[in-house]
């Protein structure tokens, strides 16, 4: 079905080939799940997953590239390197997690002593390492970094809130363990080879139950309004006709094969993977009807987990990280660019990079996240935690506004999100930050609902995450990159000002 392509050139940052289940750049966790007590299971030809997930047993580290805010250009490469190294220990000590249950089942001190504690240690050799190399470069690395280098276990059903980390000693692994009900080794012949476990019946809602006007995050606000600037700028992009597929990441992981650890869907730019520069978005194809916009939008795929082996079933980033099933695209596309009800917007610098939502809001909190599913017919009602299980008829929506309020100066940041903010509740900018315009996505996918019947779920549709997520409907995120052409960005500029309703 899809193309998965990458240049054979040297990046800027090192060069990573990332683990079979290592996570983003930065930290995360990691999971092993019990499938006696949640499994993907093959019954009666379909695939069904159970709702219990008490005995998954994660690994839980602090997120240090998010923490990360001073770092000097010439030392952005080490710091990637030295962050996707980090992941490569993170993955090591899935493995022993994943490959010693009868030990951890005989010893509550096992995961503490010989898994925690190693990792702690190898986690704080790197963060003296990336401290070392921001204060060569001229910058001031943060003396609290050590504090994160402790990683912890504990239940997956166990969810971070606020966004806040627990770096802890790293000593204390009785969290989440149960090797109880494992067969050999504490493999299951159900198992993919990742322990993924999601989604499972709890993730979904029936759409009638969730209240209008109910979503509760102060994320993804619209900017636009009855005042100010109200017009808008529509792009037709299509919805990835050339099956351009990945699961690099060019925002988060410059450099880094499989950077994302899931397979993302592209339009606009034809020439975004891990490796591409600005120079190579600037000269490349794009699906937009617009020659202009060469600005690159890509999200996590959908799969109907119905037993299709797809084109990645046995590649990182696809069914060897437990992104198992058929890819689905969006029936339509929408991509607009909006207004500020406070007044005038001004223009985006090109290359402006944008990362909205949280691709590992399961472990790292909400802070982060920017999530809004629905259905047709019922968009008054948006939830961010749940799959919506729609009519029939009804189309699965999601929907994006992006942060869109500038820092004035930069492109990117450290974090990769100082430089961009949320508009706050009047739809204005705080800290002296700039409205740009607003970036709004809106993806309606044709999925049959899925069936949830006495705590099970039988052909569950889910976003591509990372294995550690479980594929939990809050991780969902976009991404975008700036490519438009002066001219095109002043003429989108011109038109929301103008209040009209341009293409």
């Amino acid at each position: 079905m899809g193309r998965n392509t990458r240049k054979r050139r040297t990046p800027l940052a090192t060069k990573i080939v990332a683990g079979a289940a290592a996570l983003a750049v930065g930290g995360g966790g990691l999971v092993w799940a019990n499938f006696y007590a949640s499994a993907h299971e093959e019954h009666g030809g379909h695939n069904r997953t159970r709702s219990a997930a008490a005995q998954v047993a994660t690994i839980d580290c602090p997120d240090v590239g998010q923490q990360i805010r001073d770092v000097p250009d010439r030392a952005r490469g080490e710091v990637d390197g030295e962050l996707a190294t980090m992941d490569s220990q993170i993955t090591d000590a899935y493995q022993r997690l994943a490959t010693t249950r009868r030990a951890q089942a005989g010893d509550a001190q096992f995961v503490g002593n010989s898994i925690l504690g190693p990792l702690k240690e190898r986690r704080k050799a790197i963060i003296d390492r990336i401290q070392l190399e921001i204060n060569r470069a001229g910058g001031r690395a943060d003396d609290d970094l050590d504090e994160l280098a402790g990683c912890q276990g504990r239940p997956a059903d166990q969810t971070q809130n606020g966004g806040g980390q627990n770096g802890g000693d790293g000593q204390s692994g009785g969290d989440g363990q149960d090797g109880g009900n494992q067969n050999g080794d504490g493999q299951n012949q159900d198992d993919n080879g990742n322990g993924v476990a999601g989604p499972v019946a709890d993730d979904f809602i029936d759409i009638n139950d969730v209240q209008p006007n109910s979503r509760n995050s102060r994320n993804g606000l619209a900017a636009n309004g009855d005042g100010g600037s109200t017009g808008t700028f529509t792009t037709e992009c299509g919805v990835n006709e050339n099956n351009l597929f990945n699961s690099d990441n060019l925002i988060a992981a410059p450099g880094v094969d499989n950077g994302a650890h899931h397979t993302h869907d592209y339009v606009g730019n034809q020439d975004n993977d891990a490796f591409s520069s600005d120079q190579d978005l600037a000269a490349a194809d794009t699906s937009c009807q617009n020659q202009g916009d060469k600005s690159t939008y890509y999200w996590p795929v959908l799969r109907l987990q119905d037993g299709t082996q797809e084109f990645d079933a046995g590649d990182q980033g696809g069914g060897a990280e437990g992104n198992i099933g058929k890819i689905l695209k969006p029936a339509q596309a929408e991509i607009k660019f909006v207004g500020s009800r406070q007044g005038d917007v001004v223009a985006m610098p090109k290359f402006l990079r944008v990362i909205t939502g949280d691709a590992k809001s399961f472990t790292n909190g909400d802070a982060n996240a920017n999530t809004s599913w629905s259905c047709s017919g019922f968009e008054d009602r948006q939830v961010t935690d749940k799959y919506p299980l729609c009519p029939e008829g009804s189309q699965v929506l999601r929907t994006i506004n992006f942060q869109s309020c500038w820092d004035g100066q930069n492109i990117d940041s450290a974090n990769h999100r100082d430089h961009m903010a949320f508009v706050q509740e009047d739809g204005s900018c705080a800290n002296g930050f700039q409205a740009v315009p607003q970036l709004q996505i809106r993806l309606a996918y044709d999925i049959p609902a899925p069936t949830v019947e006495n705590g099970q779920v039988q052909n569950p549709y889910a976003v591509d995450s990372f294995p550690e997520q479980l594929h939990k409907p809050i991780t969902d995120h976009n991404d975008f990159i700036n490519v438009m052409d002066e001219d095109l960005m002043n003429e989108v500029v011109d038109c929301i000002n103008r209040g009209e309703d341009c293409r």
